[in-house]
């Protein structure tokens, strides 16, 4: 009589419960793996022969047909290993489950010697299980800490086939994980990029604006004027994860493989900063089993683009639809997967190929038609998805002189954490899962973005004179809803969207 167990396995960031069954047919010695198993899973036949004969347990002379159905599902990776195992067990009459068992979830890869060892997307597998009311769920002692952040599951950390074979007859009872208390999360917010800022008034304001809504932010200046500097100290003044935002970013982490097992919830928000040779699928994700990109690496973070023109520019349109829908689609002919990629992007670029164009003191060496070749390698619809775009010029001497106020940089992190507060319960209601005022659809905007008659006007004014977009039209409205919330104001005053006003120099040009 064939044995059924059940594991589980992710598709993008989602996963999936798999039945694996055991049969013993025939009395050549052979085993065999079907339900469309990809290299790692047929290679655990070996895993797996190797991991019951060092448990001192013999292994079947017969025939073995292991199947993990659905059959029409690509089954990817090693974490089937501890499930196949035991499901030979059991088909060998070696082991037999008891009731609380049966419906319980395996999953681990084993080492020849039978321990275990961690798999990726843990935390999705255990949302899966709560989803479906699976209570029991048996993993490498690694991942235990992260399947523990969901609530209501018992979670049992094996540290190897052994111990699990002994705790399954009875014999050894392994303890499962007393239930996790992360009410509240706290991320370590060290200031200490952001202090070594000298002078750029105007840009250390651009970027507290940019983190208070998370506003993408272009910044254009000569070399060694501090752009890249200003833009890794920006996740500095953002604010720890909230619990929700946690969960999701841990789960595209895990899923990724970049997951570390001592800190099993992500709490900071991450920054990613890929270099300019990289790929679009590295960029946006996909594969033949598709993974998250960058873009969905620096979810509810920062994307950092330096030297923005030298990505190709086939790249950087990818952006422009996730910078929208705060979504990514990828296709391939046997799946559609979506990922999320509600970033900020934050982007540095110089004028010119040798970067002087705009330098007061230095003189651009670049003939015309280079530097229009070099400012064209970004589009126009790219560009118009920048809420917030300045100049960064060269520091001057008296500038590099100066200490920054400590007082000053406390003050700046009150305000964004007081902004960032305001936000989230005006929008606590929203039938959308929206944290910041850079997430407001352009059908909600004059719900939550009113303005005033004065403010209308003004508005008017700049659409002729900047030649604003549909799109920068309201990015205008919803950063000015920020530089509000930053004074604690409840409505949209002219000097708010005055200052909004100022930082779209790029659609002048």
């Amino acid at each position: 009589m064939p044995s059924k167990i059940f594991s589980a396995t992710t598709f993008g960031l989602d996963s999936q419960l798999i039945e694996v069954e055991a049969d013993l047919i025939g009395e050549a010695a052979k085993f065999i793996i079907v339900g469309l198993p990809d290299t790692a899973v047929q290679e655990a036949r070996e895993r797996v022969r190797s991991a019951i004969k060092n448990c001192d347990i013999a292994f079947p002379r017969r025939k073995i047909i292991v199947n993990l159905a659905p059959a029409d599902l690509k089954k990817v990776g090693p974490a089937f290993d501890l499930p196949i195992a035991v499901s030979v067990l059991i088909t060998k009459r070696y082991l037999e489950l008891f009731a609380d068992d049966q419906k319980a979830v395996f999953v681990g890869e084993l080492a020849l010697d039978g321990t275990l060892r961690p798999v990726t997307g843990v935390l999705s597998m255990a949302t899966l299980l709560k989803k479906l009311e699976i209570k029991r769920l048996y993993l490498p002692q690694q991942n235990a800490d992260e399947a523990n952040l969901i609530s209501g599951l018992e979670i049992y950390p094996v540290k190897n086939l052994a111990e699990l074979v002994k705790h399954l007859k009875g014999k050894s009872i392994i303890k499962k994980l007393p239930p996790s208390d992360f009410k509240k999360i706290s991320g370590s917010r060290p200031v200490l990029l952001f202090a070594k800022i000298k002078g750029q008034q105007q840009a250390k304001r651009a970027l507290e604006i940019a983190t208070a809504g998370n506003h993408n932010l272009l910044m254009v200046g000569p070399p060694g004027s501090g752009k890249t500097l200003l833009a890794k100290a920006m996740p500095e003044l953002l604010p720890p994860l909230t619990i929700d935002e946690a969960l999701e970013v841990t789960k595209i982490y895990s899923v990724s493989g970049l997951l570390s097992h001592n800190e099993p919830l992500i709490t900071n928000r991450p920054f990613r900063s890929p270099h300019h040779t990289a790929s679009g699928i590295a960029m946006v994700g996909g594969g033949s089993f598709p993974k998250p990109g960058e873009i969905t690496l620096a979810h509810r973070g920062v994307l950092f683009l330096d030297e923005l023109p030298e990505f190709p520019r086939i790249v950087l349109e990818n952006l422009r639809q996730p910078l929208e829908d705060g979504v990514i689609t990828v296709s391939r002919a046997s799946q559609t997967l979506q990922f999320p990629a509600c970033f900020t992007l934050v982007a540095a670029a110089n004028t010119c190929p040798c970067g002087f164009l705009t330098d007061a003191e230095k003189d651009c060496k670049c003939s015309p038609g280079q530097i229009l070749r070099y400012q064209k390698r970004v589009s126009g619809p790219l560009l118009d998805r920048f809420d917030l775009q300045i100049e960064v010029p060269r520091v001057k001497f008296i500038d590099l002189q100066s200490e920054a106020a400590a007082a000053e940089i406390e003050n700046i992190l009150q305000r964004i954490d007081k902004a960032r507060k305001i936000q989230l319960a005006r929008f606590k209601d929203s039938q959308q899962k929206i944290f910041t005022n850079s997430e407001i659809s352009s059908q909600n905007i004059e719900e939550y973005c009113r303005l005033d008659n004065q403010s209308k006007q003004l508005l008017k004014e700049a659409m002729f004179k900047f030649h604003l977009s549909a799109r920068g039209y309201h990015r205008v409205i919803k950063v000015a809803r920020t530089v509000a919330d930053l004074t604690e104001s409840k409505e949209i005053k002219i000097e708010h969207l005055a200052e909004a006003l100022q930082f779209r120099i790029m659609q002048e040009n």
